[in-house]
């Protein structure tokens, strides 16, 4: 296979992800199963209906026309011509040889081209607007504003996955034993602000106290910090190294060295395969385009029309010529319309995903002591829990008898309902009469997209502005355009 081919093929495989195989969640399911259709057409159609599209001009390609031309000075000489070289019919095929299709050199065109386009417009994951045109100059849409305000991300959903960082629990053993990936520390970039480079954060094993056994569990322990220029595959094998080299944990160890292997990592254990999943799940910020079959088709036109179909190229030079290029620019759009195809399915499955209603998983209330009945309080008095926060906070201290006394001293005392079994919930919120006019504030932890639908039609009317930076997934949105 030529380099070009190759080239498109790699650069083909990255935009599809196939390199992420081993990963069992969120649209990586998706992908997996669509993965032998996606490897059936990169090594085996690809290449096939490029040639096809070329076909017809077999009989005129370089390679042939050489072959008749040879034959036609052989046989002159066979004859006895004076000037073998000059015969009329040597003339007349080095005629046709002139202005011949090479045509692996058009294949070669067609791959370079697709690559071109195709890496130009993806970036880590993500499909960026690359409007080039000319060299070091960018083109944007532009529809006849007197404004325009543009950013390269202003037709995509910016989803911030921060949220993520949670700790991460599986089972071994057939069910009986639980290990759990426990992100110690962690802090974040703040206000979107994209970390420098050197200075991303990854997942960093806790030298000092890598595991540790709680409740029956084992903990391996991360920390979420700049780490460098260390990329995250190097940092998760240091920590598999590490881990292995513990002591006083065999039977545990034992368990995480079992076999997990992959097509391409045979030697895979089960550890590293969690750990890639967590460390993978947590990628910081993505996109998902909201047309992205619509936006990689228009893109597709500008590229064609500004770096593939030239005007000097339409010269007087001969039909054949200009035939050729214009069969090229086909092949070219009909090819990159099947892989645009194939993306945008998938990109569009996840968008249906993303903006699917979201269930609300959890609710929680803080509230003061005077707004709890007494008749609740000899829970409270038993609950271990909430008098730990209220030493973690200071509102207390260590030691401190908590009695019902001792709450009905201290009214405003916060009670956080999560430290709470739902029984204990339901007769709290059963008993406080118009809930969300007392409720003097609300902290929802979600994406802001998420959030914003969620109270929608419970805050239309009534909130005036809403501030979010940077100004992603904003436009035609239900909530944000009232």
């Amino acid at each position: 296979m030529s380099e070009a081919y190759n080239k498109l093929i790699k650069t083909l495989q990255a935009l599809f992800e196939m390199d992420k195989a081993d990963l069992d969640f969120g649209i990586y399911r998706i992908m997996n199963q669509k993965r032998d259709e996606i490897s059936h057409f990169l090594e085996n159609d690809l290449l096939a209906q490029v040639r096809e599209a070329f076909a017809d001009f077999t009989d005129s390609s370089q390679a042939g026309l050489k072959q008749e031309l040879q034959a036609a000075i052989e046989q002159a000489r066979k004859f006895g011509a004076p000037d073998p070289e000059n015969t009329e019919a040597v003339r007349e095929i080095r005629q046709k040889l002139a202005s011949s299709v090479d045509i692996t050199s058009v294949e070669n065109e067609v791959f370079s081209h697709l690559h071109t386009f195709f890496s130009r417009y993806y970036d880590k994951g993500d499909f960026i607007s690359q409007r080039r045109y000319k060299k070091d100059t960018y083109a944007i849409p532009y529809e006849g504003e007197e404004v325009k305000l543009y950013w390269a991300n202003h037709d995509q959903y910016y989803i911030k996955s921060s949220e993520h960082l949670r700790d991460y629990a599986f089972t071994v053993n057939d069910g009986e034993r639980n290990i759990r990936i426990k992100l110690v520390e962690a802090d974040t970039e703040k206000d979107n602000i994209k970390a420098e480079s050197g200075k991303e954060r990854r997942f960093v094993l806790d030298a000092d106290n890598p595991l540790s056994v709680e409740n029956g569990e084992l903990h391996i322990h991360f920390h979420y910090k700049p780490a460098g220029k260390k990329k995250q595959t190097a940092l998760n094998k240091e920590a598999i190294e590490t881990i292995f080299q513990q002591e006083e944990f065999d039977d545990w160890l034992a368990l995480l060295k079992a076999p997990a292997p992959t097509e391409k990592n045979r030697d895979r254990t089960l550890l590293e395969k969690h750990l890639n999943d967590y460390t993978a799940r947590n990628t910081f910020d993505y996109f998902i385009h909201k047309d992205l079959g619509g936006f990689l088709r228009r893109e597709l036109d500008f590229y064609i029309k500004n770096e593939v179909l030239f005007l000097d190229d339409i010269d007087d030079a001969s039909f054949q010529v200009t035939e050729t290029h214009l069969r090229k620019i086909k092949v070219i759009r009909t090819i990159a319309h099947k892989i645009i195809r194939m993306l945008s399915q998938l990109e569009d499955f996840q968008k249906k995903l993303w903006l699917k209603k979201k269930f609300v998983v959890e609710t929680n209330y803080c509230m003061t002591l005077d707004r709890v009945p007494e008749a609740l309080y000899g829970e409270i008095v038993a609950n271990a829990r909430q008098h730990e926060e209220w030493v973690k906070l200071r509102f207390t201290t260590e030691g401190t008898e908590i009695t019902e006394d001792f709450l009905r001293g201290n009214p405003f005392l916060v009670l956080d309902t999560r430290f709470f079994e739902d029984v204990f919930k339901d007769k709290l919120m059963a008993s406080i009469e118009n809930l969300d006019e007392q409720c003097d504030g609300v902290l929802i932890r979600s994406d802001n997209l998420q959030a914003l639908n969620l109270i929608c039609d419970t805050t239309s009317q009534k909130v005036s502005n809403i501030f979010i930076d940077p100004p992603y997934n904003t436009g035609d949105d239900r909530c944000l355009s009232r």
